[in-house]
């Protein structure tokens, strides 16, 4: 009867709609189950059961998400049967069930609790599966949650759904086959239009930065992630809004790493690759992640989650123990004196922060301090443009300029000036840089120092994706001239020798750089993902051994084999250098982090690079570096510094306000170009622990995106524009609130010092001429009793005030309350506060107050050190 039943249907479609199946299964299971023997005993059931995996129409597969999904075997994006799972049950029963054969009716009741459990489950499988799965091939479309998101989707596209360890129903790989093994394929998904969609895409082989648009053809070659707005066609069960967000993230598998592409039919395509012709495949079922969900920035993080627990290859952010260097004010020499980097100029700049009243808590010695050699560059001849990425390392220990025949004659070699400067200026962590290959260039193959890595001259091959977006001058000289290579075999030893001689001199943690160049060198090793993750084990595996707190920046590390290999290893720079010679790159680079830190900011804190505080944008890169969750460095010149910026950043102590998370553009801003379209202001977001706080940017008419057609008149003109400020631009306000908030929240204005009251769907308009920038902090607003409304706003003369919140609580007496704020810090303190206080105590002195009834706006004054304290404000 089964199997005659089965054979009538010819499409899953057909199978779970009709309602016989759906009385069929309980009907069928129930007289098996009561009567253990019968599934055996009845020649038809026995035979259906046998005959689905021979049969060459359908192909089982078991999936937790349903019963019987049959697909025609031809078809890839198939979600096969679970009806191996509905056998298992009955070929289970003799092993639960001893001596099935002489059961009798009163012995029956084990088989009657099974039969029950079983119904059930299956009758609630048959329910989820009566609907099509979330993502799916019909009629040669890819469809998610019923909305076509592709057009013609090639036969040899397949859709594997996510169904490892704990059932994601929204989560699908896409694969793909071809009929020859090739170490780098390029298939093709459907065509994509009429979707707005953004974009991370490496422009160089080092770095990302965002792109825009809504045609397949849009999409440029190493794309690494693809955030699509689409509008649902239907309606979808539980959803109001009228569209919904797929993420499409090319990933790692095995060998291989995928990226998407667009190509000029509109067509969306990834490219899967190996990095050496000897590692080659035909097939790939698990290179292109997708998923949906109706908020974008709860999608990506769920994304990475599951990514995380299914690859095992990498670790989110939340789960890496994070450097200490992160909430302190940090100097890097790199602006400063570039590879003139010498003791007494460090000095000097140490100097003159401290006596500026913004002490520098650690300290990066960049590039420069290592014993290198150039043996393309001849002494007095001239300069040979590209081959100083052609030096290479000598020795790991420092050059003379740190030793004691170096200029300054106090410094006798690295340690005696680590620990030095670290006493006399108070630094507590001090970095060096480093190449991930030791130098710009490798070793030195014929150094006597540099021989027991066995260094090999290698040649980088750089991938049509590495070469088709923006040549690098750097990787074009490695080409040309070599690369000393560690042998892989050797890299740990080599890392673990430099780094505990960098620890043994007092230096706390390493900047490791130029790390996408090991893509290129993987032919003989088993191919870019395997030669990249050999290095970054080794390298993290040294740092853990030789450095407390997990002291690594990363850097130069955009491409995906490096983003998903990454265990422990807990910041990475965000974005190209800060370049303060480049006035069309400073809106690129705070928009170009941002947006990055959509991806990033779920596996590492994003490094947004030192500025200079002296700079004619240093407003707009500090307030972008407070919104962003990241260290705060500056690079200054000594003695060229702009206190005053520096100052709304940096606690006396050294300290800053960091925020909770990666600094995210707000969900508004996702779709629209906030550099070039002449109209959009960039907004970003981001938590402290009891408000939010938003940074408004006008990136307009001072630059433009590389590789992307422009309007040159539109791009140079100095724009003012307009844009509203609301509540809910921060997603997750909720989660800073109390359980009682309505939705008021108190908003301040940084550069004006105006307070709102506001709706959460209310908004405040905010004006900026290019390069001007404007923050605001959001805090809920609790409801202390019927007569007082409170909300702490914070350190209202900080670019991120309310960082120097901690704590909240109220208390109620007879005689009136009392709000006790845990402050850290010293300046002006604002709250809102719907009616003046009776008095306000700081650490239980009494202080006086401001207070405007106009606006709500309170100021208590905390004078004196740098501390953490209780403010207690009394009605």
């Amino acid at each position: 009867m089964a199997y005659d039943f089965i054979q009538d249907f010819q499409s899953p479609s057909s199978i779970f709609s009709h309602k016989k199946l759906l009385d069929f299964l309980p009907m069928t299971i129930s007289s098996t189950l009561n009567s253990t023997a019968t599934i055996y005993s009845s020649t038809n059931a026995r035979n259906f059961f046998k005959s689905l995996p021979r049969n060459p129409f359908y192909s089982p597969r078991t999936t937790p998400n349903s019963v019987l999904d049959f697909r025609p075997y031809p078809r890839k994006a198939s979600i096969r049967s679970n009806i191996c799972r509905f056998s298992l049950y009955h070929t289970r029963i003799p092993h639960t069930l001893k001596n099935y054969n002489t059961i009798s009716c009163k012995s029956s009741t084990r088989a009657n609790s099974f039969c029950g459990f079983a119904i059930n489950q299956l009758k609630a499988e048959a329910q989820m599966t009566v609907a099509a799965p979330p993502c799916r091939i019909e009629d040669g479309s890819l469809l998610v949650n019923g909305t076509v998101v592709l057009k013609g989707v090639p036969s040899n596209v397949a859709v594997y759904p996510v169904t490892d360890g704990v059932v994601s129903s929204s989560a699908a790989f896409l694969g793909a086959s071809s009929s020859v093994l090739s170490s780098r394929h390029v298939f093709g998904l459907g065509v994509l239009q009429d979707s707005r969609f953004m974009g991370l895409f490496r422009h160089k082989v080092w770095w990302m930065i965002p792109t825009f648009g809504s045609l397949g053809s849009e999409v440029p070659i190493e794309t690494q992630m693809l955030l699509l707005e689409v509008k649902a066609e239907s309606a979808v069960i539980g959803r109001s809004e009228n569209n919904f967000y797929v993420l499409v993230l090319p990933v790692l598998e095995g060998q291989f790493r995928a990226t998407l592409q667009g190509n000029s039919a509109n067509e969306l395509e990834f490219c899967v690759e190996s990095g050496d012709a000897n590692i080659q495949t035909s097939k790939v079922s698990e290179a292109v992640f997708i998923k949906s969900g109706d908020n974008p920035f709860e999608l990506i993080r769920d994304s990475i989650k599951i990514l995380e627990s299914h690859k095992g290859t990498f670790t989110r952010v939340e789960h890496k123990k994070k450097p200490t260097h992160l909430d302190w004010f940090g100097w890097c020499t790199w602006d400063a004196f570039y590879k003139d980097v010498s003791p007494r100029g460090i000095k000097e700049g140490l100097e003159s922060l401290l006596l500026g009243g913004c002490p520098p808590k650690f300290l990066i010695i960049d590039d420069g301090w290592q014993d290198t050699v150039n043996e393309f560059q001849k002494e007095g001849e001239p300069f040979v443009e590209g081959s100083q990425f052609a030096s290479r390392l000598v020795d790991i220990k420092e050059c003379s300029k740190f030793m004691e025949s170096g200029e300054d004659t106090s410094c006798h070699d690295l340690h005696n000036f680590v620990k030095h400067i670290k006493e006399i200026y108070g630094l507590k962590y001090v970095y060096v840089w480093h190449a991930l290959i030791g130098y710009w260039g490798g070793i030195l193959p014929s150094s006597e120092k540099m021989k027991k890595y066995n260094p090999k001259l290698m040649y980088p091959v750089q991938s049509p994706g590495n070469v088709g977006n923006i040549r690098d001058i750097a990787m074009d000289s490695m080409e040309t001239y070599g690369i000393g290579l560690i042998d892989p075999q050797k890299v740990y030893e080599f890392y673990n020798d430099l780094h505990s001689y960098l620890s043994s001199s007092s230096v706390d943690g390493v900047k490791v750089d130029v790390q996408n160049l090991i893509e290129t060198l993987g032919t003989g090793y088993g191919g870019r993902v395997s030669l990249i993750r050999k290095y970054q084990e080794a390298l993290e595996e040294s740092v853990a051994k030789n450095f407390q707190d997990n002291n690594l920046i990363c850097c130069m590390s955009h491409n995906s084999d490096s983003i998903y290999s990454s265990k422990r290893s807990a910041t990475a720079r965000a974005s190209e250098d800060f370049m303060p010679r480049e006035p069309t790159f400073q809106t690129l680079h705070v928009a170009s982090v941002a947006f990055n830190s959509l991806l990033l900011g779920e596996i590492v804190v994003p490094d947004w690079d030192m500025f200079q505080s002296h700079h004619y944008a240093a407003e707009f890169h500090g307030a972008a570096r407070a919104m962003g969750g990241c260290p705060v460095y500056v690079s200054d010149k000594p003695g060229m510094h702009d206190f005053d910026v520096l100052k709304k950043l940096v606690l006396p102590d050294g300290s800053i306000l960091r925020a909770k998370f990666a600094g995210r553009p707000t969900r508004d801003c996702l779709f629209v170009d906030t550099v070039m379209d002449g109209k959009s202001l960039l907004k970003i977001w981001n938590l402290n622990k009891l408000s939010g706080v938003v940074g408004v940017f006008n990136c307009q008419g001072a630059g433009n995106w590389p590789l992307k057609e422009h309007d040159h008149n539109s791009s140079s003109e100095r724009l003012v524009l307009s844009g509203p400020v609301s509540p809910q631009d921060i997603d997750f306000l909720g989660e800073v609130a109390d359980d009682r908030w309505n939705g008021d929240c108190a908003v301040y204005a940084f550069r004006s010092g105006y307070l709102s009251r506001l709706r959460k769907e209310e908004s405040v308009q905010v004006s900026l001429g290019t390069l001007e920038c404007e923050t605001f902090t959001v805090s809920p607003i609790r409801v202390v009793n019927e007569a007082l409304d409170f909300a702490p706003i914070g350190l209202i003369d900080m670019y991120n005030a309310g960082g120097a919140t901690d704590g909240l609580c109220f208390d109620h007496e007879l005689s009136g309350c009392s709000v006790r704020i845990e402050a850290r810090g010293c300046g002006r303190f604002g709250a809102y506060s719907s009616k003046k206080p009776i008095y306000c105590t700081v650490n239980g002195n009494k202080e006086e107050f401001k207070y405007d009834p106009e606006n709500g706006l309170l100021i208590v004054e905390l004078e004196g050190e740098c501390q953490s304290r209780n403010i207690d404000i009394c009605y």
